[in-house]
């Protein structure tokens, strides 16, 4: 057993050096662009949000609706590498400098299973008048808006572009680049 354990790692070993031999990174930045382009959207980091979200209705003639939602979503943020251009690469020699672009909310989606109605109602004296389906949706796209906001309050845009920063790093010192400077995008 240690002979097949100490031949495994003998092999994994020579097939490791086999790859790294004679990798340099390419010196035409059109190429390296292609290449963090297939990537597309980067998502980087995600949150969990929740938020409280009340919505009041009026109703015709007399009477109004309410409603208290908890809504729960998950919004990733990250950079769309869809948008760089061979003028964000440098490459000199085995240097590569990249300037990403900002940061973006990439999706929220609310966690159905977590979103619950906390309370609903209408006024007692119109008790004919059914619930609106149209105020629950409202409450929704309200909650995913604030939760988007939060997390933006958080800092989820930051930490987007500290993560894009250490995965292009990270990629581009395994295809070769010895040097690699990431120039991350001035957020507002």
């Amino acid at each position: 057993m240690r002979r097949f354990a100490a031949l495994a790692l003998v092999l994994l070993a020579a097939a490791f050096l086999y790859l790294r031999r004679d990798r340099r990174v390419t010196s035409d930045p059109p190429a390296v662009v292609a290449q963090i382009r297939q990537l597309n959207e980067l998502a980087t980091v995600k949150y969990t949000v929740q938020k409280v979200v009340g919505l009041r209705e009026p109703k015709y003639p007399v009477g109004e609706e309410s409603i208290l939602l908890v809504v729960q979503a998950s919004v990733t943020a990250g950079v769309d590498l869809a948008t760089l251009s061979p003028d964000n690469i440098k490459v000199e020699g085995d240097s590569v400098t990249v300037r990403l672009p900002e940061p973006v909310i990439l999706s929220a989606v609310i966690d159905e299973k977590e979103t619950k109605v906390w309370d609903r109602s209408k006024t007692w004296w119109t008790p004919w008048v059914p619930y609106s389906r149209e105020l629950e949706g409202r409450a929704r796209q309200t909650g995913i808006e604030a939760a988007k906001e939060a997390a933006i309050g958080m800092g989820i845009l930051n930490q987007a572009s500290r993560n894009a920063e250490t995965s292009i790093r990270s990629l581009l010192t395994l295809a070769g680049a010895k040097n690699v400077r990431v120039i991350r995008a001035n957020m507002s």
